[in-house]
């Protein structure tokens, strides 16, 4: 069985460093020093023209928690629904109750309202406190895939648990290791979980000098074509 390849992409320039690295996938985000948000229309919009290779889009209002009051549901929905419009290929999602389990309600909304794109629930799984049910939870709401580092801070601590979330799938879901994915790592997350696709962002510090001084300098990331292109490599047979 291949392997495949989603880059975390934050922006035009990430999507298509992303595609010319030979990625398979892109999850499109903004803000990703903070773990991602939702990114603008405008954004989805520009990078649906540029790529070839499907695009995913992260629906996450605001950086923190996956619990979300009635406002920022609503803004969920809206762009779950601005998605649709833009013909996405899927949507990554991820919404929680005040105990710590799959939100299901809250998440059937929003896949149905995605269809017929497709729906990866993400690391808000991390945060579950009972992952063996969140992932049956997820296989009933009819989720393709679960990105997940095991419920540790990175994919190579929680290996693991990860074989473990693979075993019990059984291929009714795939089980997507993502967080601390690198060149140096990543044959040995595919062998020892048997997982079969992998997520990373595969970034590279930007220094962004405009050429004159300016109070807004900041650290800036952006997907490296050529870190994408070993990560690639590596999982070929």
């Amino acid at each position: 069985m291949s392997s495949l390849l989603e880059i975390c992409a934050n922006s035009v320039q990430s999507a298509q460093a992303a595609q010319t690295g030979g990625a398979h996938r892109i999850e499109l985000c903004q803000n990703l020093e903070q773990g991602g948000i939702t990114p603008s229309y405008g954004l989805i919009k520009q990078v649906q023209a540029l790529l070839r290779i499907p695009v995913f889009v992260l629906i996450r209002p605001r950086p923190g928690n996956f619990v979300y009051d009635a406002d920022e549901f609503a803004v969920m929905q809206a762009d779950v629904l601005a998605c649709r419009t833009l013909e996405c290929a899927g949507i990554v999602l991820g919404v929680l109750d005040q105990d710590g389990n799959v939100d299901t309600a809250r998440c059937r909304t929003l896949i149905e309202l995605a269809r017929p794109m497709a729906v990866t629930f993400h690391r808000a799984f991390d945060d579950c406190r009972n992952q063996p049910q969140a992932l049956e939870d997820l296989i009933a709401l009819g989720c393709q895939r679960v990105l997940t580092s095991g419920g540790a801070v990175s994919a190579p601590e929680g290996q693991e648990q990860l074989a473990r979330l693979v075993a019990q799938a059984a291929g009714r879901l795939v089980v997507m290791p993502g967080a601390g994915i690198t060149p140096d790592t990543i044959c040995s997350l595919a062998t020892h979980t048997g997982a079969r696709e992998f997520h990373t962002s595969a970034k590279r510090r930007i220094d962004p000098q405009p050429g004159y001084p300016s109070l807004f300098l900041t650290d800036y990331y952006q997907t490296d074509a050529a870190q994408v292109a070993r990560l690639v490599a590596l999982l070929r047979p």
